[in-house]
């Protein structure tokens, strides 16, 4: 029999509650002991003391309650445990943002890729049509990572936006995309397909369109009057694609040069720190123990740039920014799946390494150099 329920309103407000207890209990006592239970408008109180550790009981809850639209959370006070349970209030998506940041990607890469065509956009606005081809191929590079990532994480059943496309004026014309997960992550196998979807699909992508841009006619541009012109530091990988087509040399057309951009982000998100991609799959693979090689992470790309700048005299200041930030952004650590103990197989294990074998040959020491 059921603990008796305290809830201060009258007549159907019992029959509601008395409702609702009655479809999660079954699932609460497998795995938590009940000798009380208070409700306080929607959120339900049980109090009791668990069968098994917090992050079991928190794993075998969160399935079948989140199916019925309601939350869970596990709580230590006052030398009790206490199980919450309230509705999750869905977030109405505003997809008019993901749109207008999506329009405004278009814009500002189209005029960076005019300007690689050596467009003069000031005497001749409308030739910022040229830059099409770029943008075209660099969001598609961008796009389908993220979507991989949306389609993967919406296939294990989790809540997730649409991605969000940054415009922003650098010599690409954009940050990238990002998007936002809802909720906990089930388990270490849906962490490790979520995060290694999108460097995968991406990188696929990146390959496509570098050999479609290899096999493009690179334009024989005048440099505009006070532009900055860099030099591409050639990672492995696209040394190899380079071979593979029978194309040289670093002058590449701008849809290549989206191939190009589509490797060093792919790099850049297989770092195993934080909650980078590789941060995600690594945490995935090895479980708390990869809290140590995300620490050691920055470090590493610390002494990388200070290399660079101070012995190959080169530009290796991107290597120490981004030491800076996976400092600040691995500090946080990562937040444990619901089911941590749940082992990766072999199978994942492999596309795991084969992964991060393919973000080494994404790397290069100086990725760009400005041209005096």
């Amino acid at each position: 029999m059921k603990p008796g329920i305290e809830d201060h309103r009258k007549g159907n407000g019992k029959a509601d509650v008395e409702e609702s207890i009655s479809r999660i209990y079954p699932f609460i006592t497998r795995v938590f002991n009940v000798y009380e239970i208070q409700k306080s408008g929607e959120i339900l109180y049980f109090f009791g003391t668990p069968k098994a550790d917090a992050e079991n009981v928190m794993g075998e809850l969160w399935a079948p309650l989140e199916q019925q639209g309601l939350g869970i959370t596990l709580r230590y006070e006052l030398g009790e445990h206490v199980l919450i349970v309230a509705p999750v209030k869905k977030a109405k998506e505003k997809v008019w943002v993901n749109l207008v940041l999506f329009i405004a990607t278009v814009f500002t890469t189209m005029i960076c890729g005019a300007w690689m065509f050596g467009v003069d956009l000031w005497s001749d606005p409308l030739q910022v049509f040229q830059g099409l081809p770029f943008t075209f191929a660099i969001l598609a590079v961008l796009g389908s990572h993220e979507m991989a990532h949306y389609a993967m994480a919406r296939y294990h059943g989790m809540k997730t936006s649409l991605p969000y496309f940054i415009p922003f004026p650098t010599f690409i014309g954009t940050m990238g995309a990002v998007i936002r997960y809802r909720g906990p992550i089930p388990n270490r196998k849906v962490l490790f397909d979520v995060g290694i979807a999108g460097p995968l699909v991406g990188l696929f992508v990146s390959i496509a369109v570098t050999i479609i841009g290899l096999n493009l006619d690179a334009p024989a541009i005048k440099p505009l009057p006070d532009s900055l012109m860099f030099e591409l530091g050639l990672p492995p990988l696209f040394v190899m694609v380079q071979k593979l087509v029978g194309v040289t040399g670093s002058n590449l057309h701008p849809v290549a040069f989206a191939g190009w951009v589509g490797m060093f982000v792919t790099l850049l998100n297989l770092l195993p720190a934080g909650q980078l991609d590789g941060g995600h799959v690594l945490r995935a693979m090895l479980g708390k123990k990869a809290d140590r090689v995300s620490t050691m992470m920055p470090r590493i790309l610390f002494l990388i740039g200070f290399y660079v700048v101070y012995w190959l005299e080169g530009d290796g200041f991107i290597w120490i920014f981004w030491a800076l930030f996976l400092w600040a952004f691995a500090a946080a650590g990562h937040p444990s799946p619901l089911h941590d103990k749940v082992k990766l197989d072999r199978k994942r294990i492999l596309i795991g390494i084969i992964t991060f074998i393919l973000g080494l040959l994404c790397f290069t020491l100086i990725p760009f150099k400005p041209i005096t």
